[in-house]
């Protein structure tokens, strides 16, 4: 049985059609640009209100102007979802950082152990910030804060690192109890 026969979800997946046309047509938008479609689409379809509510959000967090790279943002994505233990997270969005980043190793680099990535200083930083969110948000203080300004981040990007934490934990859990599968497309992306 290859990767294309098991099933995506353990959830009920919906056919294109039976979708509501504004989500069938964002899905058709994101296969057109990209060839496939991401079985992230596939699966949240199934909530069509969660759905629209998750890709709102995503979108104000990973498609906004900032201090912090398209790249980067890709970054904390994979280096939160690895210790979440997602696999679809770490290798839909791996794939992407690969791409934002014009790095063929950086993905893989940051999700076995960032700190010892071909990273900046800075970016540690931040993803070690992101980590603590992530797996421990509860001791987030001012020390936190301040490391985060010794390496030119403000507050505000302390909220974006914090919020796309938290939301791909959201979407780490989701994907772990619905056994989201990655496509097979992804795992080539941005290698060569």
């Amino acid at each position: 049985m290859s990767a294309n026969d098991l099933p995506i979800s353990r959830f009920p997946v919906p056919s294109l059609a039976d979708m509501p046309a504004d989500i069938r047509e964002r899905i058709e938008a994101v296969q057109e640009k990209s060839g496939f479609i991401p079985n992230v689409f596939l699966v949240l379809a199934h909530r069509p209100d969660e759905f629209r509510a998750f890709f709102a959000y995503h979108d104000a967090l990973m498609d906004k102007p900032g201090n912090l790279t398209k790249a980067e943002r890709e970054m904390i994505v994979v280096a939160t979802s690895n210790m979440n233990q997602c696999q679809y997270c770490v290798v839909a969005h791996g794939a992407i950082l690969r791409i934002r980043a014009k790095n063929p190793l950086i993905a893989d680099q940051v999700a076995v152990n960032y700190r010892k990535a071909d990273i900046t200083e800075r970016q540690k930083a931040m993803l070690d910030f992101a980590v603590r969110v992530s797996q421990s948000a509860q001791l987030v203080g001012d020390a936190d804060l301040e490391t985060l300004a010794k390496h030119g981040f403000n507050e505000e990007d302390a909220w974006d690192i914090a919020a796309i934490a938290a939301f791909f934990g959201l979407s780490n859990r989701l994907a772990n109890v619905t056994s989201m599968r990655p496509n097979p497309e992804f795992y080539a992306l941005g290698r060569a």
